[in-house]
């Protein structure tokens, strides 16, 4: 047994937001309240601290198979534990592609040791080549939780029509990368005054919006779910938000780097720099901002992007597209957006945990007695500087490092076990 004693617990599915004692037995929550008594548990003090549901991160490149020297699922789940994140979806864009069961099982087998739980995403296509669906239903009887052709767009609209009715026929949503690639044109950030002052080629709103705006009509149209992964713009935010006025099962997703940075803060031609989507306008920023405050964005997921240094440590031109962020998302949402007057902690905890969880159709993201003890617990009042030599993930490519946050993630609990705990606490 653990008892979790004396910190303010957050559970927006239950409306909780008090200090609370938490005793967790047999992988669940058994007990909530005040005082619950010792009894033989072992004990974690969360006095002056916050115990929320673990995070729920829809949207991470964990590498294997394939580009084990970006990331191994050992290393990638290892700094989920780090960051508070007790279930992370791994998108399909490995090598092979996890296209077929075969892949699905191999990838669940390789990940059975893992401290956090993995959800795998199958491609909607062969190969994410665009051509020809993938066994959607084999690998939804092999244990996908979504499709998605991440990293990429499945340009032919027939093929991406196919694709939502499978979906649909499998009860599985569909997690688009919103990108028109004959769009892109050799772009590498924002087209912009800034992309001009350091000579590079931008990429333009349009490059999103356009395939935002396809694959919601085309969502309406077949009647699935569709999830909008890392929304950069203020017009997919419209977008989202028209979905939602017409009560399609249209949600939105943002990365912590696109409400925090713009483009204006690119200090110089190098790929710690470099996503896709880019950083982009203040405009937008704050069009992402007031999406997550009035509840047309639903989550935030990190895209976690990791590579090898010698990739990142070179021109933009040259440089591959992504950051990494299972370990200073929550830090960087808390201090963005609830010290910055946007969201709650409850909201925040709903944007990271309850929501994810609604959109996988699992029961976490909650605290309520019965339910899977997925906690994190976290200190928001002692500041510190993000520091990429202290990532247990092998991608150290942040353009974050050195920044002041708050909301250390102090431990992390998974179906009732302790899987990380910070060393000084």
């Amino acid at each position: 047994m653990l008892l979790i004693k004396g910190g303010t617990v957050i559970d927006p599915a239950n409306g909780v937001e008090k200090i609370n004692d938490l005793l967790l037995a047999d992988g669940v929550i058994k007990e909530v309240g005040e005082e619950i008594p010792v009894n033989g548990a072992e004990v974690i003090h969360a006095e002056g601290k916050y115990v929320l549901p673990g995070i729920i991160d829809l949207h991470v490149h964990l590498r294997e198979p394939g580009f084990e020297y970006k990331e191994t699922i050992e290393t990638g789940t290892a700094a989920a534990a780090c960051g508070g994140v007790t279930t992370i979806c791994p998108m399909p864009n490995t090598s092979p592609v996890i296209d077929s069961a075969e892949r699905v099982m191999d990838l669940l087998k390789r990940a059975e040791k893992a401290p956090v739980h993995v959800l795998p995403i199958g491609a909607v296509t062969v190969g994410q080549e665009g051509k020809e669906l993938a066994d959607i239903a084999g690998m939804k009887e092999a244990g996908i939780v979504a499709l998605s052709e991440d990293g990429k767009s499945v340009m032919d609209t027939l093929v991406f029509r196919h694709g939502l009715e499978e979906a649909k026929k499998n009860n599985l949503p569909m997690f688009s990368h919103c990108e028109d690639k004959n769009l892109v044109d050799g772009g590498v950030m924002n087209a912009g005054k800034r992309a001009e002052e350091l000579h590079l080629p931008g990429i333009t709103n349009a490059v999103e919006d356009v395939i935002v705006a396809r694959d919601i009509l085309m969502s309406k149209e077949v009647g699935n779910r569709l999830h909008l992964c890392h929304c950069s713009t203020a017009d997919s935010v419209a977008l989202i938000k028209m979905a939602k006025e017409q009560k399609l099962t249209v949600t939105g997703e943002v990365c912590p780097h696109h409400f925090t940075m713009t483009d204006e803060e690119i200090t110089e031609d190098h790929g710690r720099f470099k996503m896709n989507p880019p950083l982009r306008s203040k405009k937008d920023v704050q069009a992402l901002k007031e999406g997550l405050r009035e509840d047309i964005i639903d989550v935030i997921s990190t895209d976690h992007a990791p590579h090898g240094a010698e990739e990142k440590n070179q021109s933009m031109l040259k440089a591959p597209f992504g950051i990494v962020g299972l370990e200073t998302s929550f830090a960087l949402s808390y201090t963005e957006l609830v010290r910055g007057g946007y969201l709650t902690m409850s909201k925040l905890v709903e944007k990271m945990s309850l929501n994810p969880a609604k959109i996988l159709g699992i029961d976490r993201g909650t605290l309520g007695i019965g339910k899977p003890a997925d906690i994190i617990i976290v200190d928001v009042e002692t500041p510190y500087e993000i520091d990429p030599a202290e990532f247990v993930s092998k991608g150290k490519n942040t353009p974050f490092a050195g920044k002041k946050v708050y909301g250390r993630v102090l431990q992390t609990i998974v179906d009732g076990e302790l899987v990380y705990s910070a060393s000084f606490s």
